[in-house]
């Protein structure tokens, strides 16, 4: 299956980033063929082609679980996103990774993305797991 992992990394890039790659890692190990893309740099680039999407992101904000804007509006130019499957993951923090998670689904379904699974993931080695048990062909 073609599956992409899209990050933002915002405020903690190199943290998303590492996660991103730990996706894609346990992802590539399951067979199956894997984009990382980053959202703050691979502007306008079409997920169409995709059949599953993976999105992650860290909260912007400490107790509110913020994301940035740029997420929503990279979505609405990313080509037809409805109905696919997708899993969404944040960047664990202290405190609004639970409120981040929930805001980040939220722009995710209202995009017409089919969510599948959500994750607060601390590490790439967490990242390579979760990724496993990940089930894109059902």
């Amino acid at each position: 299956m073609r599956a992409a992992v899209l990050f933002f990394g915002g405020p903690r890039r190199e943290k998303v980033a590492e996660l991103a790659r730990g996706l894609a890692e346990g992802l590539e190990r399951g067979g199956h063929q894997v984009d990382l893309i980053d959202g703050d740099h691979d502007i306008g680039r079409k997920l169409t082609v995709y059949e599953y999407i993976a999105l992650g992101t860290a909260a912007t904000t400490l107790f509110g679980g913020k994301l940035d804007p740029k997420i929503e509006q990279y979505l609405s130019q990313a080509g037809t996103l409805l109905g696919k499957k997708s899993f969404a993951f944040v960047l664990r923090t202290t405190m609004g990774s639970h409120k981040g998670l929930a805001n980040l689904m939220k722009v995710m379904e209202k995009q017409g993305l089919f969510l599948r699974f959500s994750e607060i993931i601390r590490s790439r080695e967490e990242a390579v797991q979760v990724a496993r048990r990940l089930k894109l062909d059902r």
